[in-house]
């Protein structure tokens, strides 16, 4: 399971270094969005093993948190687009706007976290929507790792 997703994290992170390339990010974070969002439900889909009783109310309340943590996710990348093209001449306010955004963007997936997990709660079970707060923060935390390893450290040369 781990293997196969790190697979399909890396193959994501490799398009979007990629992306970050071509001048109209908005339409390359939606088609990337797009392709990792069927991977990451088929992810999903395997590791939840729904019964079928509960599988209508989970995927409904899925897809409108994928909508939501979407517009997250394209901020995120914005961020990481503006580090990107500014990244060797940072300065004071540079740092201080890019420090404030992160941290509210991290605060926005937390809080969007919160939020679903109990209409998954209420939904499935507690188990059920702690499997799947587990797995998403999983896939999260697994994209942000091998993002930062990829990207500079201010004032790097």
């Amino acid at each position: 399971m781990k293997n196969s997703f790190l697979l399909t994290a890396f193959s994501f992170i490799l398009f979007v270094q990629f992306s970050f390339a071509q001048s109209a990010v908005d339409d390359e974070i939606t088609l990337i969005q797009s392709s990792f969002g069927m991977d990451k439900k088929l992810i999903i889909e395997g590791y939840m093993d729904l019964p079928e009783s509960l599988s209508d109310g989970f995927w409904s309340i899925y897809q409108a948190y994928e909508e939501d943590r979407k517009e997250i996710s394209r901020e995120r990348i914005k961020i990481i687009n503006d580090y990107l093209t500014a990244y060797d001449q940072i300065g004071e306010e540079e740092a201080d706007q890019l420090a404030k955004r992160t941290l509210s963007n991290d605060l926005a997936l937390s809080k969007l976290h919160s939020s679903y997990y109990k209409k998954f709660k209420k939904a499935t079970s507690a188990l059920y929507a702690a499997k799947f707060l587990q797995i998403d923060t999983y896939i999260h935390n697994t994209i942000r790792n091998a993002m930062q390893q990829e990207l500079p450290f201010i004032d790097e040369n």
